[in-house]
């Protein structure tokens, strides 16, 4: 699907988190499937440069659903997982401040992670309601975390 993105001069490719992840470390490698994570990544990345693709590769963090427990939980934690693996500069974030709340924090705060750090791909603009406990993808409605959202991206 890289070459299809490349075929329609896309701007950004993104890595959908959804699969990383674990329910219990009682049949878990932990290390071993990291490290397969990464050389995933590694393996897009070369594979970008190989076609001459232009696109920004994206990783969205998602901090669970359908596994219980996802490798790239939040911003701070998939940047520090990029950071280690020496990926941070061929990957940014695609962040989704429903996924945001789902983690725990207000909407604005992975927005607001990945642009202090350079690390801001694109946003998925959508909003969630939080005693559902999975994503649910709506239409952002809440005037004050979308226009904190904004003001991240302006600045």
């Amino acid at each position: 699907s890289l070459e299809i993105c490349k075929k329609l001069h896309g701007s950004n490719y993104i890595f959908w988190g959804g699969r990383e992840g674990y329910q219990s470390l009682l049949n878990t490698d932990l290390q071993s499937e990291l490290s397969h994570f990464a050389q995933l990544l590694r393996m897009a990345a070369n594979y970008k440069k190989k076609i001459g693709l232009n696109a920004v590769l994206c990783v969205e963090p998602k901090p669970k659903e359908p596994m219980r427990h996802q490798y790239d939980y939040d911003a701070a934690t998939t940047m520090g997982f990029l950071r280690y693996e020496r990926l941070e500069k061929d990957f940014k974030l695609n962040i989704e401040p429903n996924h945001t709340q789902l983690a725990g924090h207000p909407p604005e705060h992975d927005v607001t992670m990945a642009s202090i750090y350079g690390m801001l791909g694109s946003i998925d603009a959508n909003i969630g309601t939080m005693d559902m406990g999975w994503d649910t993808d709506l239409f952002p409605t809440d005037l004050a975390h979308t226009t904190q959202i904004m003001m991240v991206v302006i600045k």
